[in-house]
């Protein structure tokens, strides 16, 4: 398969609005040993993504600095130490950068075939969002069967796929979202119930949904205001697991009792710094656990809304609205 020397890519001018973005022309990545080089046909739009762009989340050191982490395409170039793919696979890959762009490298073991019944849109979908949720949830978290999520910003990509795997996987979800649509769209999608947080305090509504009991894991991406009231909606031994502080990352005081009373464990993690050996044990997890869960149906990417690599600044402006249920994404090529 013949792969051209220059492709078309996203460039940033700098740190700061959507409008920093533009198309540019540059060589194509060669794959280094353990990866392979993809042909992009769709791409998805992440919060750190715009984080980058805003330049408050630089990339790892020699990592691309072209934005995007996760892509769906073809395989069309092997690294020497590549033994598992084949020129022609067609796969979806959380990478390490370079998604927004028409050719993309990823190390082979973050690379997952597409699941059977999907295109590339609904394949790069996928490889953020499942990645991060089943590491927390299921890895930090360690949430199991008949145990109770709470899920912050559920209409998001993360709470999307949060409450599908735990609703699939057998545990009694709850979530909250910003409005009356987005709380209908988490019930649809599996919570048994869905709090809009502009209008009533969630940790009452989680308290008398649970006839106090409170839940066992809470999964936020609030940070410091939702805190203390997450503490309050753990039981025994409840877990809360951390993946982002949209709204700030310092508590001001923190009173411990709670922890010690009823064992509480504070978690929270990033994917982007695990090495490749790491994430390649999550995405084989998924391989056995969550794909076949998407082959069947019972589990789906819900997406919001689909834009041409040359409207990059329009998807972004979207995901900074806020106004989205499920994934942003970008066709690169048909």
């Amino acid at each position: 398969m013949t792969v051209p020397a220059t492709m078309t890519y996203v460039a940033t001018d700098g740190a700061g609005a959507p409008e920093v973005m533009r198309l540019a022309t540059g060589p194509v990545p060669v794959p280094k040993p353990d990866e392979v080089l993809i042909r992009v046909q769709a791409a998805g739009v992440n919060r750190p993504d715009v984080a980058q762009r805003q330049g408050a989340y630089p990339p790892p050191p020699n990592a691309s600095p072209i934005l995007g982490l996760e892509v769906a395409g073809e395989v069309v170039a092997l690294g020497a130490e590549v033994r598992a793919l084949r020129i022609g696979d067609r796969v979806c890959a959380l990478t390490n950068g370079g998604a927004y762009a028409e050719y993309c490298v990823a190390p082979e073991p973050q690379c997952l075939p597409w699941p059977a019944g999907y295109d590339a849109l609904r394949a790069a979908a996928l490889p953020e969002n499942f990645f991060t949720v089943w590491a927390n949830v299921f890895g930090h978290g360690r949430l199991a069967a008949g145990e109770r999520l709470l899920v912050h910003g559920g209409s998001s990509g993360i709470g999307v796929t949060a409450i599908q795997l735990a609703h699939a996987l057998g545990a009694t979800v709850y979530a909250t979202a910003g409005s009356d649509e987005k709380v209908a769209a988490c019930v649809t999608l599996g919570a048994v119930a869905a709090i809009n947080y502009r209008t009533e305090d969630f940790y009452e509504a989680i308290k008398r949904l649970t006839d106090g009991r409170g839940v066992d894991v809470v999964l936020d991406m609030v940070g410091a205001p939702y805190f203390t009231r997450n503490l309050r909606c753990l039981g025994i031994d409840g877990r809360l697991v951390q993946i982002a502080f949209l709204q700030g990352a310092t508590v001001e005081k923190f009173d411990l009792t709670p922890v010690m009373v009823r064992r509480l464990s504070i978690t929270g993690s990033t994917m982007r710094p695990r090495t490749t050996a790491q994430k390649g044990e999550i995405a084989a997890a998924l391989r056995r656990t969550a794909w076949p869960l998407l082959a069947a149906g019972r589990c789906a990417p819900v997406i919001h809304a689909v834009f041409p690599l040359a409207d990059v600044a329009k998807a972004h402006a979207l995901m900074e609205s806020s106004a989205h249920i499920g994934k942003i994404m970008l066709r690169v090529v048909e």
